[in-house]
């Protein structure tokens, strides 16, 4: 079987490449030529553990090739997945341009059946809009050939994508063509083989389904992060609650821990649209509202400790800031926390010098010469009056504590991750503020 994926960014190369290590033919499609010619010459548009080797194998053994062409991509593929981008628009709808334009684009150049699957997150009646635009351009064509339209949405955690998309949780599949199911099913396969579950369901279903899962999950963050504000506000410990309640099997112990709010580039995304399709609808989505109303705070919270401690005057402080990427393995810094974070200390007049082992060059395109960049974690340190941990990368987790307290100006942490022990951190005579935790009893 030969797959066409169109996009061949995050979710589109992920996607491609992992199709072409169970060995599937994989054509990879993306508009722009630049990034074409890089991927054929090995050089890879993201990080990701594991993907470059995984990219550079499959290519070697002739399964995954790259492409601007998407007539070459249709040649002999039955099955082509949508992973082009679906940003937000100023009201919070997804952009739904690109998919479309994926759609247009097959209509004009297919020459046999094809199975259209909309890999990129769409909110619900997307697969409809696909199908009449594909449609259309078979029309203006005069030609009569089938096609059916699916939605498989993915469930890839930046950082752990590889695992996630070879050994998935579930595989979700929505259609309403038993021939696209027998395609659908024989595509996933060598996935099935190893137990991991495939749900078939109608499009509508599989189309909520994604933007569900995401909204859940970050309820469960600013949920958290609720409890642990409060939790500092009253005497509790947040570390405890945590593990009080994540004990509960109906609970679970995943997301729950505190910190500064979920960024990248699906949470906020995602339960940007889902609110704005209730709205369409004539519903609102209250606690979706105040899910994202309290991420928003949250990524202040670090900031107001930092004015705080320094008695409301931070001008000209230099501030040490360890993390840029919203996250650990991904150098992705889409609605990261340090943005805020950065923002608010360069306004009140603060330096900020900051290192993060993969978002460097990433953070240098995003905030340009406002900040300084540090070579490596310990130089982001010289001369600062504070160090603000923003991402958990397991560099951070052990550091030298000893040489830390001997480059500061002052021993003063502000942990955003909960990463270090209380009682150590005062023991080493270090000033240290986390989340949900009141430091100074």
């Amino acid at each position: 079987m030969k797959v066409a994926i169109i996009g061949s960014g995050y979710v589109g190369l992920v996607t491609g490449t992992c199709f072409a290590e169970v060995g599937i033919e994989v054509m990879c499609v993306d508009v722009d030529a630049k990034k074409i010619e890089n991927l054929k010459n090995g050089i890879i548009p993201i990080y990701e553990p594991g993907l470059e080797d995984m990219v550079h194998r499959n290519m070697k053994k002739g399964r995954l090739q790259f492409t601007t062409d998407i007539s070459e991509a249709l040649e002999d593929c039955e099955v082509l997945f949508t992973a082009v981008g679906t940003p937000p628009g100023k009201d919070g709808s997804a952009d739904l341009q690109y998919v479309l334009n994926v759609a247009r684009d097959c209509g004009k150049n297919m020459k046999d059946y094809l199975l259209i699957v909309t890999k990129s997150t769409v909110p619900v009646g997307t697969a409809l809009k696909v199908r009449h635009a594909l449609q259309e351009e078979l029309d203006k064509r005069g030609v009569n050939i089938p096609f059916d339209v699916a939605s498989n949405p993915e469930f890839l955690k930046e950082g752990a994508a590889i695992d996630d998309f070879l050994k998935p949780d579930r595989i979700v599949v929505g259609l309403d063509s038993p021939h696209a199911e027998e395609l659908m099913k024989s595509l996933y396969k060598p996935f099935t083989l190893n137990g991991h579950p495939i749900i078939f369901m109608d499009i509508t279903s599989a189309e909520m389904t994604k933007y569900a899962a995401n909204s859940m999950l970050a309820t469960k963050i600013s949920f958290m992060n609720d409890i642990a504000n409060l939790c500092e506000i009253v005497g509790a410990d947040i570390n405890m609650v945590r593990k009080g309640i994540g004990s509960d099997s109906r609970i679970g112990n995943k997301f729950i821990y505190p910190g500064i709010g979920y960024g990248g580039s699906c949470f906020p995304k995602d339960v940007k649209a889902l609110i704005h399709t209730a709205r369409d609808f004539k519903y609102e989505l209250r606690v979706l509202k105040a899910v994202e109303a309290v991420n928003l705070d949250q990524k202040s919270v670090l900031y107001h400790k930092i004015l705080k401690y320094f008695k409301g005057d931070i001008k000209d402080k230099t501030i040490a800031i360890w993390g840029l990427s919203f996250k650990p393995q991904t150098d992705d810094m889409r609605e990261a926390p340090s943005l805020v974070i950065i923002q608010k200390l360069l306004e009140a007049g603060a330096k900020v010098k900051a290192y993060d082992p993969v978002a460097m060059k990433e953070a240098k395109h995003t905030l340009g010469d406002t900040i300084i960049y540090a070579e490596d974690q310990y130089e982001a340190l010289i001369d600062a009056d504070c160090l603000v941990l923003v991402t958990e990368w397991p560099e951070f987790r052990v550091p030298n504590f000893n040489i830390m307290r001997k480059l500061l100006n002052k021993p003063v942490i502000f942990d955003g991750r909960n990463i270090y022990e209380i009682a150590e951190m005062k023991h080493k005579g270090f000033d240290y503020f986390c989340i949900g935790i009141d430091t100074t009893k």
